[in-house]
C-alpha cells in the first residue's frame, strides 16, 4: 500500500492538463472555482475506477472501436476547451487594456469541466487498468475490492494534493490575478489542453 501511495502521488504531481485547468479555474474564480474544478476531476476517476472494478475499463482497453470513439470525443472536448483559454487569453487582455474585469463563469461550469476532462479521457481508463492490477496482492482477498481500495486511496490522495495547490494559487492570488500574467496563465492553459487533445489523438490502442 505504501509503494502504491508513493508512486500514485508522483504521477498525480506531474503536470498535466489536470493541474493547468485547476490553475486556470482557481485564478478565475477564486478558491471555489479550484475546489469544484478538483472535485469534478476526482468524480471522473471514480467513473473509470468502478469501470476498471467491474470489467468495462478491460473491454475498453479490448476493443479498438470502443477506444477510438472515446479517444476522439475525448480529444475533441479537450481541443474545444483549450480553444476556449486561449480565447479567454485575448479577452484578458483586452479587458486589461480597458481596464474592465472579466465576468467569471458559473460555478457549475468548473466540476463540468474537471468531470468531462478526466471522464472522457481514455489514458485514464488505461492507467486503472495497467496500473492498479500491479498492486494487487494474490493473497489479498478480492481483486475488485482491492481495486476498489487502491482506487480510493489514489482519489484521496488527488484531493488531498490539488486541495493544497489550490491553497498555495490562492495565496499567490493577487499577483497571478493581474490582467498581463492571467492571460498569459490562459494562454498557456488552452495550449496545455490543445497539447494533450492532440497527445490523445496520436494515441495508440
Amino acid at each position: 500500500m505504501t509503494t502504491f501511495a508513493i508512486a500514485a502521488l508522483l504521477l498525480i504531481m506531474l503536470p498535466g492538463p489536470d493541474q493547468a485547468l485547476i490553475t486556470r479555474n482557481a485564478l478565475v474564480g477564486g478558491r471555489s472555482g479550484g475546489v469544484l474544478t478538483m472535485l469534478g476531476g476526482a468524480l471522473g476517476l471514480t467513473v473509470h475506477a468502478g469501470a476498471a472494478a467491474v470489467g468495462l475499463s478491460a473491454l475498453l482497453v479490448a476493443s479498438a472501436q470502443a477506444f477510438t470513439v472515446v479517444k476522439i470525443v475525448g480529444a475533441f472536448y479537450l481541443a474545444w476547451l483549450g480553444v476556449h483559454m486561449l480565447r479567454e487569453a485575448v479577452r484578458s487582455r483586452r479587458s486589461s487594456e480597458a481596464d474592465q474585469p472579466a465576468v467569471p463563469p458559473q460555478r457549475s461550469s468548473y466540476l463540468r469541466q474537471g468531470f468531462l476532462s478526466n471522464a472522457l479521457n481514455p489514458k485514464v481508463a488505461l492507467f486503472f487498468v495497467t496500473f492498479l492490477p500491479q498492486f494487487l496482492a494474490a493473497d489479498g482477498g478480492s481483486p475488485r475490492a482491492q481495486a476498489l481500495l487502491l482506487s480510493a486511496v489514489f482519489a484521496g490522495l488527488y484531493l488531498a494534493w490539488f486541495s493544497l495547490y489550490v491553497v498555495s494559487v490562492e495565496q499567490l492570488g493577487r499577483w497571478l490575478r493581474r490582467p498581463r500574467v492571467r492571460a498569459r496563465i490562459e494562454q498557456v492553459t488552452g495550449s496545455v489542453l490543445v497539447t494533450a487533445a492532440a497527445r490523445l489523438l496520436t494515441t495508440s490502442h
